[in-house]
C-alpha cells in the first residue's frame, strides 16, 4: 500500500523520454493494480465540467474564433475539489471527470468553426440539426481513433511530445500539493467574469477602444484608412497569456499586415477608381472604411491562406496516414488473440465493438442526411461516403498534429472537405439553398470528428501515463460527446437569437464566416474571389517556406484587428512575468500561476458572456451609453492588465 502510494505521488523517469532497448514504462497507477475510476462521483462531475465548459468554449469561441482548452482548467478543478474534500484515491477517478469534461472543448470547435455558416447563409438550423451533427461527428472521431490509440501513445512513447498532456498531466500528478490552485482559479474567474459582465450587461465602459477616441485617430482613419482597435474583455486577455508571445505575434504579424500595410496601400490608389469591383459591392473604395476594405477584400486572402495552410498540414502528415492504416490492419487480424493477453493498462474496447459502433453511426448519419437534410437517396450516398472517407483518413492526421506541435489545423482541413464535398453535390445536381445546407452540415460533422481525434489522443495519453484503463476512458467519453453536444446546440441557438451571426454586433464566427464565403458561389454560381484566394494560398506557400507558421498567420489576416491585439497584449504580459527573475524556478512559478489566473479570466468570461446573451435573448436590457465609456474602458484595461501581472509576480516556487 505504501509502494503504491509512492508511485501514486510522481511519475516514472521514462515518462517524457524514448525507452532504451528492452525497456518498459510502468506507469503510475502499474497494471496489476485496481484503482478507482469510474464512479458516481468522477462521472457526474465529469457531465457538469462537460456542460460548463461547453457553454464557456461556444461564447468565446463564437466571439473570437478561439477555442480554449479545457483539460487543463478541468484537471486543476478536479484536483482542487477533490482535495478540499479530502477525498482519497482520487488520481483516477480525476482522469475520468477530466476526459468526459475536455468533450467540450473539442465538440464546440467542431461546431462553431462550420454550423453557425448556416445562419450566416440565412439558412434555418434546428437544435436537432447542429445536435445530431456534432454527436455523430464526436461519435466518428473516437471510433476511428481507437484502433491507433497504441501506435500513439505506446509505440511512439517519447518520440511525440504531446505538450498538452504533459501540461494536464503535470496538473493531476502535482494535485496533491497544489490544492489551493481551485481557489486561485475560483478568484479569478470571479474577477474576470465581473468584468466582463459589466461591460456587455450594463456598459459601464465600452468593449473596444481604437484610436478614433481622439480626433487626429479619426482623420487618419477617414484619409489614410489606418485604425488601431483593441478588444478590452478580460477572456481575451486571458486567452493570449496562455496562447503564449511567440504564437501570438504570428496571428498579430497576419493582422497588421492587413490593417497597416495592405488597406492603406489598396486606398492609395483608390482616387483613380471608377467602378466598383467585387461580388455585391456597391461602393467605391475611396468611400470605404477600413472596416469595409477589410470586409470585402482582405479577409479574402487570408481564407487563401487558411486553405492552403490545411494542405500543406495533411501533405506533412502523409506518412502517418500509411503506418496507421497498417496498424488498423493488424489490430483487426489480431485483436482477439491480443485482448485475451492485454494488460489492464492495454485493453481498449473490442474491435467488434468499435466496428459496430462505426457501422451503427454511419447508418443514423445516413438517415439523418435523408430524412433531416436531403431528399435523394443518391445524394444522401454520395454524402455519407464523404463523411467516411475524409473523417477515417483525416482523423490521424488530426491526431499527429495534436501529438507533435499542440495544435489541430482542423478549420484548414475542413475548408478542404467543404470545397470537396460542394464540387462532388454540384456535379450531383445539388445546388443553391439545399446544396449549401447539406455541404455545410457534412463539414460539421467532419468538423466535429477531426476535432475530437485530436483532442482523444490527448486524453489517451495522460491516460497511458497515469495508469488508467483506455477501455473506461474511452465508453465514458461517448457520454461526454452527447452532452457537450448537446449543450453547445443549445447555446449556439441563444446566441443566434441574442446577437445573430450577422451585422452590427454580431458574434464574430471567423471560421464559418470563412466557410459561407467559400461555399456560396460554388453552390450559386456568384463571383468567387480566386484571385484573393490565390494570393493567400501563394502566400501560405511563401511564410512556409521561411519557416513562419502560415496557419496562424493566415487566420490573423482573417479575423478582426480587435480580436487578435489583446493576444499579443497578453503574450507580452506571459513574457514579463515569465522572464523577470535571474531564478528559472521563479520564472516558472510566476508563469504558471498567471496561466492558472488567465485561465479563469478565460473560464469566468466566457461563462458570463454566456449569461449576458441568455439575459439579452429575454430582453432583460440594463444597457446604458455615456460619453466617457471609452475613455473608463481604457483605465479599467489597464488595471486588469496591471492586477494579472501583480498577482502572477506574487508567485514562489514549491518550498520556498
Amino acid at each position: 500500500m505504501e509502494q503504491e502510494e509512492v508511485k501514486q505521488n510522481s511519475l516514472p523517469e521514462n515518462a517524457y523520454r524514448e525507452l532504451k532497448p528492452g525497456e518498459v514504462y510502468k506507469p503510475m497507477m502499474p497494471a496489476n493494480t485496481n484503482p478507482k475510476e469510474v464512479t458516481v462521483y468522477s462521472v457526474v462531475f465529469g457531465i457538469i465540467m462537460a456542460v460548463v465548459f461547453s457553454a464557456a468554449a461556444a461564447y468565446l469561441g463564437l466571439r473570437v474564433g478561439q477555442v480554449f482548452e479545457a483539460a487543463i482548467p478541468i484537471a486543476i478543478i478536479a484536483v482542487g475539489v477533490g482535495n478540499l474534500a479530502k477525498k482519497n484515491n482520487m488520481l483516477g477517478q480525476n482522469v475520468i471527470i477530466q476526459s468526459i469534461g475536455a468533450s467540450s472543448g473539442v465538440i464546440v470547435a467542431g461546431a462553431i468553426f462550420t454550423l453557425p455558416a448556416l445562419y450566416i447563409l440565412e439558412l434555418d438550423a434546428a437544435f436537432y440539426q447542429i445536435f445530431l451533427s456534432s454527436l455523430f461527428g464526436g461519435l466518428l472521431g473516437i471510433l476511428m481513433l481507437i484502433p491507433f490509440r497504441k501506435y500513439f501513445v505506446k509505440d511512439m512513447h517519447g518520440k511525440y511530445p504531446f505538450p498538452e498532456a504533459t501540461a494536464t498531466t503535470e496538473v493531476l500528478v502535482s494535485g496533491e500539493k497544489k490544492g489551493n490552485q481551485a481557489k486561485l482559479l475560483a478568484v479569478s474567474g470571479l474577477i474576470g467574469g465581473l468584468y466582463d459582465f459589466f461591460v456587455s450587461t450594463f456598459g459601464w465602459w465600452t468593449e473596444n477602444i481604437s484610436t478614433r477616441i481622439v480626433g487626429w485617430g479619426e482623420m487618419l482613419a477617414e484619409k489614410t484608412k489606418v485604425v488601431f482597435k483593441v478588444n478590452t474583455g478580460a477572456a481575451l486577455l486571458g486567452l493570449g497569456y496562455i496562447v503564449g508571445l511567440k504564437y501570438a505575434a504570428i496571428i498579430c504579424a497576419g493582422s497588421f499586415a492587413v490593417w497597416f500595410v495592405l488597406i492603406p496601400f489598396i486606398s492609395y490608389f483608390a482616387d483613380g477608381q471608377t467602378i466598383a469591383v467585387g461580388e455585391g459591392v456597391t461602393t467605391l473604395i475611396r468611400d470605404m472604411s477600413p472596416e469595409a476594405l477589410f470586409s470585402n477584400y482582405a479577409r479574402h486572402i487570408g481564407i487563401g491562406g487558411i486553405a492552403m495552410a490545411g494542405v500543406i498540414g495533411i501533405i506533412r502528415s502523409s506518412g502517418i496516414i500509411k503506418r496507421a492504416l497498417g496498424l488498423a490492419v493488424s489490430e483487426l487480424k489480431g485483436k482477439k488473440e491480443t485482448t485475451e493477453a492485454t494488460e489492464r493498462t492495454q485493453k481498449d474496447l473490442s474491435m467488434k465493438f468499435i466496428m459496430t459502433g462505426i457501422l451503427a453511426t454511419l447508418i443514423t448519419t445516413f438517415l439523418f442526411f435523408r430524412f433531416g437534410v436531403l431528399g435523394n437517396w443518391f445524394q444522401t450516398t454520395i454524402a455519407l461516403l464523404i463523411v467516411f472517407i475524409i473523417s477515417f483518413l483525416f482523423t490521424t492526421v488530426a491526431a499527429n498534429a495534436i501529438a507533435i506541435v499542440g495544435t489541430n489545423p482542423v478549420s484548414g482541413m475542413t475548408l478542404m472537405t467543404l470545397i470537396l464535398a460542394s464540387l462532388v453535390l454540384v456535379s450531383a445536381g445539388l445546388s443553391g439553398t439545399s446544396g449549401m445546407m447539406a455541404a455545410m452540415v457534412i463539414g460539421g460533422v467532419v468538423c466535429t470528428a477531426l476535432s475530437m481525434a485530436g483532442g482523444f489522443i490527448t486524453d489517451l495519453k495522460i491516460g497511458y501515463w497515469l495508469g488508467t484503463t483506455p477501455a473506461k476512458q474511452e465508453a465514458w467519453k461517448f457520454l461526454g460527446t452527447a452532452v457537450s453536444a448537446a449543450t453547445v446546440a443549445g447555446v449556439m441557438i441563444i446566441l443566434n437569437k441574442a446577437y445573430g451571426f450577422v451585422g452590427e454586433g454580431a458574434m464574430v464566427a471567423p471560421q464559418a464566416n470563412a466557410m459561407a464565403a467559400v461555399i456560396r458561389p460554388l453552390m450559386e454560381g456568384g463571383a468567387t474571389p480566386w484571385m484573393l484566394y490565390f494570393a493567400g494560398a501563394a502566400l501560405a506557400l511563401i511564410l512556409t517556406m521561411i519557416g513562419v507558421p502560415a496557419l496562424a498567420f493566415a487566420l490573423g489576416m482573417f479575423i478582426p484587428l480587435d480580436l487578435n491585439t489583446p493576444l499579443l497584449i497578453g503574450g507580452l504580459v506571459s513574457w514579463y512575468v515569465s522572464t523577470r527573475s535571474k531564478d528559472e524556478a521563479v520564472n516558472k512559478a510566476r508563469r504558471e500561476r498567471g496561466t492558472l489566473i488567465a485561465s479563469g479570466f478565460i473560464a469566468g468570461g466566457a461563462l458570463m458572456g454566456v449569461v449576458s446573451a441568455v439575459l439579452k435573448y429575454a430582453e432583460i436590457d440594463w444597457f446604458i451609453q455615456w460619453s466617457g465609456a471609452e475613455w473608463l474602458a481604457v483605465v479599467m484595461y489597464v488595471v486588469i492588465i496591471g492586477y494579472l501581472i501583480y498577482d502572477a509576480l506574487r508567485a514562489k516556487p514549491e518550498g520556498k
